[in-house]
């Protein structure tokens, strides 16, 4: 037979095994992105009611909720700083002050955490997806995505040395003991049984479904952004939305996608370490991965990463241009150990101030900063932040 023959055969196999392999010839899938829905989800066991609301916010403020009775939630998620915080790296347990001006008392024996506290806005959202699907259930919290879902991310605070545990009581012992000042505590007594019924105890459980329900109040979703996806063309200028096309061009979509600008996926970039953080953070997995940041309300964010290392948006957007042509900030994290969406960044310097514009369009101070008066506890609102 001739070579004519057996080519057309081989041709022939090539195309049956291509019809038969739905992945080749078909178009890689472009990340999108969309406005925030209007409407939450909640777990099918933990329905948001106003009497759950109003519970968790009291005991989002109260710091009868720390081992030393000096720190509270809001210590380092205060609605003065879009429920973030204005530290690199956070001070918990044993620390006075707000935002930028906390610091630790002396003497002082409690380390400081080697994480940036994320915002909790719109965190009622985490998790996800292009189209808008996501389980409240299954959402990813923390920098490192070991937690899922927001009334599992409520107790570790309680729960960890540096936050708000301090030397007080073991990690085994804290949630009990934070149960049973509760229920001394004839408010808390009456809150906690109009918000779960009278059957119920005062638990872990119950305190954790109370704050998630007050977090998922917590949300930002009308921004510029926003309403210009919702079909107001005039939200957003000119320069804004040149730096969109910008911003979906020079590859950040890939990652910052979706409603929450964020694919909820572990990713090796190589940020380079915090100086003030002795042991190097190797993240999930023990291989430098960080989960994807929201880039919503990034003014009131900063600073920026998981290590605080970055003080503007400039900064950051350097580390992502010596990255994209493969230079490595941090001694820990080769090139080899970059995530292979690395690979597809084209930054530059003269494209940075438009993608500065574009990101304050997904910038919304409209949400909840009132501060309650008091607490049932009697103690200091917010704990010692003044």
């Amino acid at each position: 037979m001739s070579i004519k023959f057996y080519t057309s055969i081989f041709l022939l196999s090539i195309i049956l095994w291509s019809c038969g392999n739905p992945s080749v010839g078909k178009p890689k899938a472009v990340p999108t992105v969309a406005a925030l829905p209007k409407e939450i989800k909640t777990p099918l066991n933990n329905p948001n009611t106003a009497e759950k609301v109003q519970l968790g916010k009291l005991l989002f403020y109260d710091p009868i909720l720390s081992g030393g009775k000096d720190i509270s939630c809001v210590s380092c998620h205060h609605p003065a700083t879009g429920y973030a915080e204005f530290l690199d790296l956070s001070i918990g347990s044993n620390g006075k002050g707000l935002g930028s001006k906390r610091v630790f008392n002396t003497p002082n024996t409690i380390p400081l955490m080697k994480r940036n506290s994320p915002t909790i806005l719109n965190t009622a959202y985490n998790g996800i997806q292009e189209k808008g699907d996501y389980d409240p259930e299954a959402a990813a919290m923390f920098w490192d995505d070991r937690i899922k879902s927001l009334e599992k991310q409520a107790l570790e605070p309680i729960k960890t040395l540096e936050e708000m545990r301090g030397h007080h009581f073991d990690k085994n012992q804290i949630l009990t003991e934070v149960a049973v000042r509760l229920e001394a505590i004839p408010e808390y007594k009456k809150r906690f049984a109009a918000a779960f019924g009278s059957h119920e105890p005062i638990d872990s459980i119950h305190i954790a479904k109370a704050i998630a329900a007050f977090e998922r109040t917590l949300v930002a979703n009308n921004s510029r952004f926003d309403q210009y996806m919702s079909g107001d063309s005039t939200a957003i200028s000119l320069a804004e939305k040149e730096g969109l096309a910008l911003f979906k061009s020079v590859g950040c979509i890939n990652c910052h996608s979706g409603p929450m600008f964020s694919d909820y996926k572990l990713h090796v970039i190589g940020v380079p370490e915090n100086k003030k953080v002795l042991v190097p953070d190797s993240g999930a997995e023990e291989r430098f991965a960080f989960r994807t940041p929201s880039l919503r309300n990034l003014r009131f964010t900063a600073p920026y990463m998981h290590n605080g290392v970055f003080q503007n948006l400039k900064e950051v957007l350097e580390f992502y241009e010596d990255i994209s042509v493969g230079k490595t900030r941090n001694e820990s994290v080769s090139k080899a150990m970059f995530d292979p969406l690395v690979d597809d960044l084209e930054l530059s310097v003269k494209e940075m101030s438009l993608l500065v514009s574009f990101l304050n369009t997904l910038n919304n101070d409209n949400f909840d900063k009132e501060i309650p008066l008091t607490v049932p506890s009697g103690l200091a609102v917010g704990g010692n932040i003044h």
